[in-house]
C-alpha cells in the first residue's frame, strides 16, 4: 500500500481501475509526481471555464452534489490505498478552487488568477479552524471539508478585493 507521498504503480493502476478513484484523482491531475494539490486546482479551472456562463444558483447545486460525490470518491479511493487523504486525491481541490472562484464569475480575468492563488494560498496554509479540521476530521467527508472552508475564505478575500477595485 501506498505511503503518504508515494504512489507506486500497482497503486496507481488500482486508483485508476476504478470510477471512484479516477473522480477522486481529479480526472488524473492528482497524479503527477509534485504538487498534486496546484495540478488539480489548476485543472479545476476548465470545467469553470466552461461553465462559467451559469447562475450562482447553478454553481452553489454544482458544487453541493460534486462535495456529495468527492465524499464517497475520496472515501472509497482512500480505501483502495489505504491512506485516507493521499496526496493524489485532489477533488477537494476542484470543489474548494470552483467555491473561490464564485466571487469571479461576474469578474475581470485577473479575479480568476487571484482565485486560484488565494485558494491554493488557504489550502497550503491552513489557518484556523482549517488546519483543525483537516487534524480531526477524517475519512471522505474529512478530506472535502478542509479544502472547502480554505475555498470559502479564499472567496471571501476575493469579493472583498473586487469589492475595493470597483
Amino acid at each position: 500500500m501506498s505511503t503518504k507521498y508515494v504512489l507506486d504503480p500497482a497503486d496507481r493502476r488500482r486508483l485508476l481501475a476504478s470510477p471512484w478513484g479516477w473522480i477522486a484523482c481529479g480526472f488524473g491531475s492528482g497524479l503527477t509526481p509534485k504538487a498534486q494539490g496546484t495540478f488539480g486546482s489548476l485543472a479545476a479551472i476548465v470545467p469553470w471555464l466552461l461553465l462559467r456562463e451559469l447562475s450562482v444558483p447553478a454553481w452553489l447545486v454544482i458544487i453541493a452534489l460534486s462535495f456529495a460525490l468527492g465524499v464517497w470518491a475520496c472515501e472509497v479511493a482512500g480505501r483502495l490505498l489505504g491512506v485516507a487523504d493521499h496526496r493524489s486525491l485532489v477533488w477537494d481541490e476542484f470543489v474548494g478552487q470552483w467555491i473561490a472562484l464564485l466571487p469571479a464569475l461576474l469578474a475581470p480575468w485577473w479575479a480568476v488568477a487571484a482565485g486560484f492563488l488565494l485558494f491554493r494560498l488557504f489550502d497550503v496554509w491552513k489557518p484556523w479552524p482549517i488546519a483543525w479540521f483537516d487534524r480531526r476530521v477524517k475519512g471522505g467527508f474529512g478530506v472535502m471539508l478542509d479544502d472547502v472552508i480554505a475555498g470559502i475564505f479564499a472567496g471571501i478575500v476575493l469579493l472583498s478585493i473586487l469589492h475595493f477595485v470597483r
